[in-house]
């Protein structure tokens, strides 16, 4: 649920390069002298998706921003934002991994299901 070791960073520059690219897009939609606020709330989903603060839901946030910015963007159909889309489904799909806020959240946890019993044999 949480890898460690390599994958577990992997997953660590998987989302500070969704985070950097999701924040790079919308500030070149909204300049800080014109919408402060609106930058100020894209940093705090960038910072948060960095370090890892409920990655699943700030993922698809990413990726939805990105399939809007592939539609209709200053460049539609640019093909580069594509793999941004890529990303940030693999990151929603993945998960955090060990080294961030999530993974100190909610621990490693192990369901245990056990089998089910079948009462209606003859």
């Amino acid at each position: 649920m949480f890898p460690q070791g390599g994958p577990g960073l992997a997953l660590l520059l998987l989302r500070i390069s969704v985070a950097s690219i999701f924040l790079m897009s919308l500030t070149t939609h909204f300049r800080v002298s014109t919408a402060p606020l609106i930058f100020v709330g894209v940093l705090l989903l960038a910072i948060s998706l960095s370090i890892g603060f409920f990655t699943p839901f700030l993922a698809v946030i990413a990726g939805l921003t990105a399939i809007a910015n592939l539609l209709i963007g200053p460049h539609p159909g640019d093909l580069s934002t594509i793999f941004t889309v890529l990303d940030a489904a693999a990151l929603m799909l993945l998960g955090p991994g060990a080294y961030s806020v999530d993974a100190r959240l909610f621990g490693l946890r192990v369901s245990v299901v056990p089998p089910r019993q079948d009462t209606n044999r003859s």
